[in-house]
């Protein structure tokens, strides 16, 4: 057997995932997505089992709603040939390998540090180091931005190569922060402790996290999760879709000038936000999302309150909305800019928004559903074909409608809250669970791995920035560098959700 198939949110035994010699793991992997466009690598990493290293490696079918998971070992020292020179889907999962483990990729195309984190093998390469891709040419000259940056935005460096004022090329160095959070979930070892920390993985995606984590812990502990949870959990991933897409609306138009739609997109998402404030005390969710509980239950006052927020909320942003979608110079600075083919976006493995509005159709919602979506809630992806900065402000505007849509009709039915009766959470032993969640960017995956006692092995964390950051570097190419922040912000990609 050349794999194992699982769905979305199930556990199995370690000991069940067949273990491949290197060269028939790299071929069939290779394999399993050549020519497949509805496969893509939902994640890919290793573990030290000193005197080797253990890969793994996880495909998602989109199709068949199933997930294909194999691994191999190598000794450490090993020269090896890299998946990445086959398929680019793998190409910064192998750069994090070689980094931290030391793994000689012999032809992979690109073996550059990913994060320089703290345990990385090597530690005399510093950040200040990084070996930036040259063009020697009189003609041409590079512009570095960052890492430290006007405003709040997070530490990251750009370097362009220009032809005058056009793009040829963008490098995007990130590493510049890190909080060590997967050593983090191996060193804390209250469940409290744990769940604070996944819900700071990313600012923007308190929910989105904290759902994977939730969801992948109930499992692993063979936790039967309840109606209620599942609703939550919902209709919470809904609303922070609903308050970032409002926001990246806002920051579009802050970065063209339109200063009316960036006012009123900045006051419309400030409800959105309030609400988790009503909710659970926390203006980004945090402590919402709980694994096998819930500290602040859904009422029904509360769900009034939000079908009055809606009704305001709706009328505005739709007269905004049209303003801004009609008005020839926002158009002219959105229509064919940051363009991103399809070809370019299944290449590198684009998740998300980023895939979707390429004309891919790859959404967890559908292809891998978790709580109430694939029941209440029937996910149709919207999905736009020009690869654009229109089309990921466009894909914005359905999403947040689409998203009210969701909510309104869970609120036609909020379930019985039920107090949780359970008293300790033991997780299995030597087992391997997998969750999948669509966070508003993306696809986020969260693996885990217990020891022979129960313990937490290995806590493998991927947002959705780990494939998308790639297509922000193609999309700029042969554009205008003053139309760089449009491109970066419609992106809006995560510095910390890389770093990790």
């Amino acid at each position: 057997m050349k794999y194992i198939s699982i769905h979305n949110n199930q556990t199995i035994n370690t000991k069940d995932i067949p273990v491949l010699g290197y060269q028939d793991f790299l071929e069939e992997n290779i394999s399993l997505l050549k020519d497949h466009t509805e496969k893509h690598c939902v994640n890919f990493f290793a573990i030290n089992e000193q005197p080797q290293i253990k890969l793994f490696c996880c495909i998602a079918d989109d199709d068949t709603h199933k997930i294909f998971i194999n691994s191999s070992t190598i000794n450490v020292g090993d020269k090896v040939s890299s998946l990445t020179n086959h398929n680019h889907n793998f190409e910064k999962f192998e750069r994090e390998i070689h980094e931290n483990f030391g793994i000689d990729y012999i032809d992979h195309p690109w073996l550059k540090p990913m994060r320089f984190a703290h345990n990385r093998a090597n530690k005399k390469q510093g950040i200040a180091d990084y070996p930036f891709f040259q063009a020697d040419s009189e003609e041409l000259h590079e512009v570095g931005v960052g890492p430290i940056h006007a405003g709040i935005i997070e530490p990251g460096h750009y370097r362009f190569i220009c032809n005058g004022e056009q793009i040829l090329h963008l490098e995007i160095q990130l590493g510049y922060q890190h909080r060590g959070i997967e050593q983090l979930m191996l060193k804390k070892t209250k469940l409290l402790e744990r769940a604070t920390i996944v819900e700071n993985i990313a600012g923007d995606t308190a929910i989105g996290h904290s759902t994977a984590f939730s969801n992948l812990w109930e499992s692993l502990c063979e936790y039967e999760t309840d109606d209620f949870l599942h609703y939550s959990r919902t209709i919470a991933l809904e609303l922070e879709r609903i308050a970032i897409h409002t926001g990246d609306l806002g920051g579009v138009c802050a970065d063209i000038a339109y200063q009316l739609g960036n006012s009123v997109y900045g006051r419309l998402r400030t409800p959105i936000v309030n609400f988790f404030q009503e909710w659970g005390g926390n203006r980004l969710a945090k402590g919402l999302i709980r694994p096998g509980k819930i500290n602040y239950p859904f009422t029904k006052d509360l769900a009034k309150r939000l079908i009055e927020l809606f009704e305001a909320y709706e009328r505005d942003f739709n007269e905004m909305s049209k303003k801004f979608f009609s008005l020839p110079s926002t158009l002219a600075r959105m229509e064919r800019t940051g363009i991103v083919t399809i070809e370019q976006a299944f290449e590198i493995g684009a998740v998300g928004m980023v895939a979707r509005t390429c004309g891919i159709n790859r959404d967890i919602r559908l292809s891998h559903p978790n709580n109430l979506y694939g029941q209440t809630i029937l996910h149709e992806p919207i999905v736009k074909h020009h690869g654009d900065v229109y089309s990921r402000v466009r894909l914005r505007r359905e999403e947040i409608l689409q998203s009210i849509s969701y909510c309104k009709k869970l609120l036609e039915n909020i379930p019985n809250f039920k107090k949780p009766t359970i008293t300790d959470f033991k997780s299995g032993k030597e087992k391997f669970t997998l969750s999948l969640v669509e966070g508003w960017r993306g696809e986020i995956c969260h693996c885990a791995i217990t020891d022979g006692d129960g313990n937490l092995k290995t806590y493998k964390i991927k947002d959705p920035s780990h494939h998308n950051w790639m297509a922000l570097a193609q999309a700029v190419r042969n554009n205008e560098i003053s139309d760089f922040p449009i491109c970066n912000k419609s992106f809006n990609l995560s510095y910390c959700g890389h770093d990790l």
